[in-house]
């Protein structure tokens, strides 16, 4: 049994082909794709975050429509830029929208990857301190943020405040108990992943990561995921680790799906360089028969290691489409696979 979500990029453009003409469109149509996947099973709906780009950027309204329109289904992100942040606002955001939710936020964040702009950070207002590496400079701000998403007081109150306060140091209001349990952390590196463990993060790992090995790509995630879990064991958290692994996956059930998909060309790994100095692997898309799928999903390690699967849409072929991709998933292939 594994919990299987959707996870959106929220592209948009005035391509005459696209459902999500514009960035309304794209919010709106989020939240419609949501309601419907919690409607025919899904366990959860996430969605990309992504600053000076056509793209999603703001996850938390989006979050809080969504938690207020459905009931069951969790929601998250993969992943929010730390760099971009500041920790201490994004407690207070997180917090309204996993409330209004009824506690089903899965927060995932990271130190980011290469984005639209050089340097985007520096036009939000912030900048590496001497010595400090902007990865550093997301990892610290994530540390900061896991902080405050505990409740504890740490601001000293005014001796004269508008409202009375309660006794001793005030925490960030609104706080939801049980909130930083639910941050993951996206990794590109087995010495991230490692961390993410030692911090009391679950796991996100993508379709791509560094490559450290030359090996095929499922089998160094599942590497990747071997080494997180036995970094969480070391650590001693009382709780057990989430893992969530993401792919590309088309069951071809119509002619429009043969037409859209049949003919693509990433079904193996490939490889290339995501910064100056870091080469990168990129998973496979899975593309065919509800058989085939299932014969080829069940040798992908990774997949296995994990307890959650987050299959990648293509969100500007609307909502109707994107549920019958969602629900061939659900219905020819994961019983299949023993994941339903």
């Amino acid at each position: 049994m594994k919990k299987i979500g959707f996870l959106s990029f929220g592209h948009w453009s005035e391509h005459p082909s696209y459902k999500t003409q514009t960035a309304a469109d794209t919010l709106l149509q989020s939240i419609d794709l949501a309601v419907a996947a919690e409607e025919i099973g899904l366990d959860g709906a996430y969605f990309r975050v992504h600053h000076f780009a056509a793209q999603l950027a703001s996850p938390f309204p989006l979050l809080a429509a969504i938690g207020a329109k459905t009931t069951k289904i969790e929601i998250g992100t993969g992943v929010i830029d730390m760099r971009y942040e500041n920790p201490l606002y994004m407690v207070e955001d997180a917090g309204a929208a996993d409330l209004i939710s009824g506690g089903r936020l899965q927060l995932g964040i990271s130190r980011g990857s290469p984005e639209q702009v050089i340097e985007g950070w520096r036009y939000f207002g912030y900048a590496p301190a001497e010595g400090e590496t902007d990865a550093e400079m997301g990892r610290n701000k994530a540390l900061q943020f896991l902080d405050k998403l505990n409740g504890v007081g740490f601001a000293q109150p005014n001796p004269s405040p508008m409202f009375p306060n309660p006794p001793g140091l005030l925490r960030l209001e609104p706080h939801s108990a049980g909130l930083r349990e639910r941050i993951w952390w996206g990794a590109a590196s087995n010495a991230t992943a490692i961390w993410a463990a030692e911090k009391g993060m679950h796991l996100q790992s993508s379709t791509l990561k560094f490559d450290e090995s030359n090996k095929p790509f499922h089998i160094q995630q599942a590497e990747q995921i071997r080494l997180y879990k036995e970094a969480w064991k070391k650590a001693g958290h009382a709780r057990a680790p989430r893992v969530s692994v993401s792919r590309s996956i088309f069951a071809l059930m119509t002619e429009q799906d043969h037409y859209l998909f049949g003919q693509g060309t990433s079904r193996v790994d490939k490889i290339g360089m995501i910064e100056n100095d870091k080469r990168a692997i990129f998973g496979r898309s899975y593309v065919g028969e509800p058989d085939q799928l299932i014969a080829e999903l069940a040798q992908d390690e990774a997949i296995q290691e994990a307890d959650t699967l987050l299959l990648t849409i293509p969100n500007t072929l609307g909502v109707e489409y994107n549920v019958h991709l969602l629900s061939s998933i659900l219905k020819h292939v994961a019983p299949g696979l023993g994941w339903r």
